[in-house]
């Protein structure tokens, strides 16, 4: 079973209300069982939502507001999600404050990038799951 960042496979969970839809990703992962999560949701954050970025480690919205403790909880919920399945891989949605694999935004609301890893990219690669950028899917 692969993990996918749900918004890849067209789920409208984006903060904006749409999806980041990918056909590689799509195409990499059919046939194959597939777990789509998004921490986000799983947060109560809702869809569409006020963006979110990292903050000097809290995760705060546009207007200021923590969302720290939602998001982190978001998280827990997805780990557990995943672990009650055998996991090969996961791919996830690239530069997201909790699926960016290789960069996040820098928490300035500027689109500035930062080397970084979202909250739950970090945490499935803390227990052990192969995490891909679903960027590294694009021929």
């Amino acid at each position: 079973m692969i993990l996918v960042s749900a918004c890849l496979l067209g789920e409208n969970c984006k903060y904006n209300g749409g999806n980041n839809y990918n056909p590689a990703v799509v195409d990499y992962v059919g046939g194959q069982e597939v777990l789509p999560i998004c921490p986000e949701m799983l947060a109560g954050l809702g869809c569409p939502r006020t963006p979110v970025e990292i903050v000097d480690g809290i995760v705060m919205d546009r207007s200021g507001n923590t969302v720290d403790a939602l998001l982190r909880e978001g998280v827990t919920r997805a780990m557990e999600l995943a672990r009650r399945e055998d996991i090969q891989c996961a791919i996830l949605q690239s530069r997201s404050p909790t699926c960016g694999v290789k960069q996040i935004y820098d928490g300035t609301f500027s689109g500035t990038l930062v080397e970084g890893s979202g909250l739950f990219a970090e945490a499935l690669q803390k227990a052990g799951y192969t995490v891909l950028d679903a960027e590294e899917l694009q021929g």
